[in-house]
């Protein structure tokens, strides 16, 4: 899953990103609401995060651009305006929810977890399946039938990606640009080797995760 946070006050922009990061999602930053459009406009981000005090474009400005193209993504407001007249024009704006500065991380994430859930419209919004697998996406387990599966946070990403897309083929591409943070390298073996350590411990008979030459890597119940 791909993050976007528009932040201009470094500090809290590190902070929110670093614990972004760590739970496993792609996070791009921006500084100021023009730079922000621009890569909404380039990039397929799955929510956003947008302080409202942005140099160059405001964030209710940025949030009314974003939705007169028609793009849908959650977007969660950042703001230390903390009236209610702030916040209902926030959400008037088009944001999707509020949260005043200072915050705790952990609520800022459960509410962006909740954004996600409700913007995929999934039937089962706290829990992804393929065949025995599963993924608990607030606890952050994975288990195969029983048993529970030691993930790092970039391998909970890549296998939470693949589940979302059970049963058809995603690039390397793809998964670059929902799983990391940084543009693809058609040199780069960084997928090969992440797949390589998540198929270990997903799929140590190997028909599960399946690699399609030429195309990606394709997930289907064993």
């Amino acid at each position: 899953m791909r993050l976007l946070v528009v932040e201009d006050d470094s500090k809290i922009a590190a902070f929110v990103v670093k614990g972004l990061k760590e739970a496993g999602y792609a996070v791009d930053r921006s500084a100021d609401g023009e730079e922000a459009l621009i890569l909404v406009e380039s990039t397929p981000y799955d929510a956003a995060i947008v302080d409202l005090m942005l140099p160059r474009l405001d964030g209710l400005s940025l949030i009314q651009r974003i939705r007169a193209q028609g793009k849908r993504m959650p977007v969660l407001i950042l703001s230390a305006k903390a009236s209610v007249d702030d916040r209902v024009r926030g959400l008037q704006a088009g944001g999707d929810d509020y949260l005043t500065k200072p915050f705790a991380f952990t609520e800022l994430l459960a509410r962006v977890q909740a954004l996600i859930r409700r913007s995929s419209q999934s039937a089962e919004p706290t829990r992804l399946t393929c065949g025995d697998l599963s993924l608990d996406l607030l606890s952050r387990e994975a288990r195969r039938g029983e048993e529970r599966i030691e993930l790092q946070p970039r391998e909970f990403a890549l296998l939470e990606f693949l589940m979302r897309n059970e049963g058809r083929p995603v690039s390397k591409t793809m998964i670059l640009e929902h799983v990391w943070d940084y543009s693809f390298d058609p040199g780069t073996n960084v997928i090969d080797v992440l797949v390589h350590r998540l198929r270990a411990k997903i799929d140590p008979d190997r028909t599960r995760l399946h690699t399609l030459r030429g195309v990606g890597y394709v997930l289907r119940p064993a």
